[in-house]
């Protein structure tokens, strides 16, 4: 018997592969239902009220369960709670479930794991064959220290619920990724006032190009790397411009060695005025925030898009081969340890245009891979020796991606999806006729 902790899309997937595979399992989820972050009611989901998936419904879904026809391009959260809620119950997964239940701990025994959880007040301890860890990746926040006391109202994103917060105030957002942009559009149209301060330039992207989602324009023709990164880095300087033109800063890294900002609206606002560019923070004093360039507002609230550090409360670093230093543990493909062949890091990844599809793909691997071992294939020796040999080999498919906790656990889509292609594939394979049984059959 397997454990699989959550029943976000990750958890899904790995429970859904496993199921394909026959191997027995148990989820345990923090919530009363599925959906993860995706599921506003969560009481530790990250989700906004005005928040929308950021790639393309055919981009991103499993592709065994395609989203409605009526579904919106790029879907409400509120669509996507159903969705996961219509997939759970149409693959009967929810049956597996145990739902309302904390894990609090786990570790090794014997040739198993020894894993604690906590429902309804009441302790349970339980051994399992092995474990697949897949609570997500955004849920501790990021807060970096500010350099000084600030007087006001200090949130950070994941606080976030709903623009009234913004109401009459003046706000400074800090930071700009795919959330921070989406915040300080909401707050546009709430607040007195609205800045945003960036430490370093992003790529803007728009959610539509030609009428189209974006993500689902190019990648029939494959470039080499650098080309693709000046066509494509050209080609969006032509339809938007460079984020100089609207009074950021412009990146000093190469196209896709960071995670792009899908949103063109907040360009807009910038170029209308209704949100001010602003410079590093140098010093907070009451109210009043000083920037690098020497200018100084005041503020009432202070919103902090800082990203998510990983955090798994309920297993040492040891046990994940995660050493000081390091802003994510060492494993290969970001899931598999290299001495324990049955725990496995499910979903610590992220890539353009990766998707769930992707993920569900990582799942079968891991799925197949408990399959070969329980068999005792030659293919799974085979793989335990490969995750041993390249453990923190980093699938960046040749870019340079800049140095960042939340890049960390980035990973180039191509490269990841072939690794994970050649890797079921040599699993998925009937295993090899011996050389005696081939000459007698000659």
């Amino acid at each position: 018997m397997y454990a699989v902790i959550g029943a976000g899309p990750m958890g899904l997937a790995a429970a859904r592969n496993l199921q394909k595979q026959g191997i027995a399992f148990t989820g345990l989820e923090l919530h009363n239902d599925v959906g993860g972050l995706w599921d506003i009611d969560n009481p530790h989901s990250t989700m906004y009220d005005t928040a929308h998936l950021i790639s393309s419904k055919r981009m991103t879904e499993f592709s065994e369960f395609p989203m409605r026809e009526s579904v919106a391009f790029y879907p409400h959260h509120s669509e996507l709670r159903k969705y996961f809620r219509d997939f759970a119950e149409h693959f009967g997964l929810k049956a597996h479930y145990e739902f309302a239940t904390r894990v609090i701990s786990m570790e090794p025994e014997g040739s198993g794991w020894r894993l604690v959880s906590e429902s309804n007040g009441e302790q349970q301890s339980r051994l399992f064959d092995g474990v697949l860890i897949a609570n997500g990746t955004l849920h501790t926040p990021n807060m970096p220290k500010l350099p000084g006391e600030f007087a006001g109202k200090l949130m950070h994103s994941s606080e976030y619920r709903s623009p009234a917060v913004f109401q009459g105030k003046r706000v400074l957002i800090v930071g700009c990724g795919n959330s921070g942009a989406d915040i300080a559009v909401d707050a546009v149209h709430h607040a007195a006032s609205v800045d945003i301060s960036l430490r370093r330039g992003y790529y803007f992207l728009p959610k539509f190009l030609k009428g189209r989602p974006i993500d689902t324009l190019g990648g029939k023709l494959k470039l080499p790397r650098p080309l693709k990164q000046r066509m494509d880095a050209a080609m969006i300087r032509m339809v938007i411009g460079k984020p100089s033109d609207y009074g950021l800063p412009d990146p000093d890294y190469r196209m896709y060695e960071s995670h792009p900002v899908v949103n063109s609206l907040v360009l807009h606002h910038l170029g209308h005025g209704d949100i001010k560019p602003r410079r590093d923070i140098r010093q907070i004093d009451g109210h009043t925030v000083t920037f690098t360039d020497g200018e100084s507002a005041d503020y009432d609230l202070i919103l902090m898009a800082t990203g998510y550090l990983l955090d798994y409360p309920f297993i040492d670093r040891q046990h994940l081969n995660w050493p000081a230093g390091h802003d994510a543990p060492q494993l290969y493909m970001n899931v598999f340890h290299p001495q324990y062949d049955n725990l496995f890091m499910m979903g610590m990844i992220e890539a353009a245009g990766l998707g769930w599809e992707g993920r569900n793909q990582q799942a079968k691997l891991v799925a197949l891979y408990i399959r070969e071992q329980q068999q005792g294939s030659a293919a799974a020796k085979a793989f335990k020796q490969i995750k041993q040999e390249r453990a923190g080999v980093n699938l960046d498919g040749g870019y340079e991606y800049i140095k960042l906790a939340r890049m960390a656990y980035y990973v180039n889509k191509d490269a990841y999806l072939q690794a994970l292609k050649t890797h079921i594939d040599e699993l998925e394979a009937p295993p090899a006729e011996p050389a005696a049984a081939k000459a007698a059959h000659a």
